[in-house]
């Protein structure tokens, strides 16, 4: 994540922490979408027999859909996370398309969309569209009802 070129860790902005965290890198986001990646490793909890697990794929389209509307929650200027304190909530699954179950070293590369957000007193509720691919392939195709709020 970049803002005034400056590069920003994800991991100061999301509220997870290993083994929950299933974001390794953003090279992009803006006010409407968002590129995330994420390397599978061996110490992964979402893992069965060296492949990753139908919820660690939901899990990593939540995390990365959150941040196209949780950076709005953060001073423009904070690099390090430390201007609020928000939590996120899927709140409903509206669509999920798995392809193919990625394995342990692949990388993963989320794209996602906002489709439709609704604010009000410290509270989000949003829709988002998220595609997961595996190489050029795509693996996922997911719409997410989610739910973020300061704390």
């Amino acid at each position: 994540m970049k803002r005034d070129g400056q590069k920003i860790d994800i991991r100061k902005f999301l509220p997870h922490r290993q083994p929950m965290l299933l974001v390794s890198n953003m090279p992009f986001v803006d006010n409407s979408s968002v590129i995330t990646e994420f390397k599978i490793l061996p110490h992964c909890i979402f893992l069965e027999n060296e492949v990753f697990m139908e919820a660690g794929l939901i899990e990593n389209a939540a995390q990365t859909c959150s941040a196209i509307v949780g950076q709005s929650f953060y001073d423009k200027k904070d690099l390090e996370g430390t201007s609020n304190n928000i939590i996120g909530y899927i709140s409903a699954i509206k669509k999920v398309e798995i392809f193919a179950l990625p394995r342990v070293n692949d990388l993963l590369v989320t794209k996602a969309k906002l489709v439709s957000r609704y604010d009000l007193n410290g509270v989000s509720i949003c829709t988002m569209s998220s595609n997961t691919f595996r190489n050029d392939d795509l693996i996922v195709d997911c719409t997410l009802n989610c739910l973020i709020q300061e704390v």
